[in-house]
């Protein structure tokens, strides 16, 4: 899976986001290695937090001073988040980076796991109250539902997905759209002409 994947990585060129006042973010974009039904592990963040309570997302969050790249803060807040242990991610490379409203430039991170992992992960319950996975072939086949939101230049609409009694919505939905359109050949459409600019 993850030769698979880095092949479409080849000659992809991840979009920057100039904003040099707003604070960097990475999340992971953790993909087991399940030939036949990979997918892609979310967590389902806590009730009790001020902001995003309920809300679907990567493990992930705001880069600090000791991390080395955008790379290790993927990482790090993967393994503070859900325990994910950081030698078990096989990293393929960075997506085109969003700006968040919360004024974070997010760079998603994607990574290939052992599927046996999924098992063992356990929620840091200061933050989330769920770990899940969805297959990617759900998102490939998934006629999502497309709201109307601007979240970068370019973009005039953003997919819900529907999993279960999950609403994958906003920032995770978009990051999961592109991720399907550049290594499955996706035609979720997300950008106003013929693509990103």
């Amino acid at each position: 899976m993850h030769d698979f994947i880095a092949q479409k990585f080849v000659q992809y060129q991840p979009r920057t986001v100039n904003a040099e006042l707003q604070t960097p973010a990475a999340v992971l974009v953790a993909i087991t290695d399940d030939v036949d039904n990979p997918e892609v592990i979310l967590t389902r963040r806590a009730e009790h937090l001020p902001t995003h309570k309920g809300q679907i997302a990567f493990p992930g969050g705001k880069a600090e001073p000791e991390d080395v790249d955008l790379v290790a803060t993927a990482l790090r807040e993967a393994f503070e988040e859900v325990a994910l242990n950081s030698e078990l991610v096989k990293i393929v490379g960075p997506m085109g980076q969003v700006l968040s409203r919360q004024g974070f430039v997010v760079t998603p991170i994607v990574g290939v796991v052992p599927a046996s992992v999924v098992s063992q992960l356990t929620p840091n319950l200061g933050e989330l109250d769920r770990i899940f996975t969805v297959p990617l072939r759900f998102l490939t086949d998934s006629k999502p539902i497309m709201d109307p939101l601007p979240i970068i230049a370019g973009v005039k609409q953003v997919p819900s997905f529907y999993y279960h009694e999950y609403r994958i919505w906003g920032m995770t939905a978009f990051i999961l759209a592109e991720f399907v359109n550049l290594v499955f050949d996706g035609r979720i459409d997300l950008y106003v002409g013929n693509g990103p600019s």
